[in-house]
């Protein structure tokens, strides 16, 4: 199983419950969680396992271009926070590029839909999207605490004139 399909599947039951006010099984979560995902959305085990190849495929493409976006921002950030005066040129390419990036996720983004729609409802394209949506929240969330948590400790360090430790 790719890590992709993996961590689809790990999202899915992750934000299946609060989406549909349902609430998650105790026990052996992780042997339950693509059981979870699959009733959450009311996928056949046919469904599923063409939902795995459709993740398969899309997975590395998004992914690539999040770290291609990713890096557009990085360097837009640091040309516009450099000492002096940015370099028009450079952010306009920067600017352009990240638009040339944003067409492309939404090209990735309507082939997996038309990919889905070959074996899924509606109803089950609109709850997965939902889970999809609530999984990135979520991580943001985490992600954003995370952060927080570094900054706190960094922020008690210097207070207390601590080092950070390698």
């Amino acid at each position: 199983m790719t890590r992709t399909i993996r961590l689809t599947t790990l999202a899915l039951s992750l934000s299946a419950a609060p989406a549909f006010g349902q609430p998650v099984r105790t026990g052996n979560t992780q042997a339950n969680r693509p059981a979870l995902a699959q009733q959450r959305i009311g996928l056949s085990d046919a469904q599923m396992a063409q939902l795995e190849q459709s993740n398969a495929r899309f997975g590395p493409q998004l992914n690539q271009l999040a770290a291609q976006e990713r890096e557009a921002r990085r360097q837009l950030r640091l040309e516009m926070t450099s000492p002096g005066e940015p370099n028009q040129q450079h952010v306009s390419d920067l600017l352009d590029r990240a638009l040339q990036l944003q067409k492309q996720r939404i090209a990735i983004v309507e082939a997996e839909q038309k990919d889905l729609a070959r074996f899924m409802t509606p109803v089950q394209r609109a709850r997965y999207i939902a889970l999809q949506q609530q999984f990135r929240r979520r991580a943001q969330e985490l992600a954003g605490q995370n952060g927080a948590q570094r900054g706190a400790v960094g922020f008690q360090r210097r207070r207390l004139g601590l080092k950070k430790r390698p």
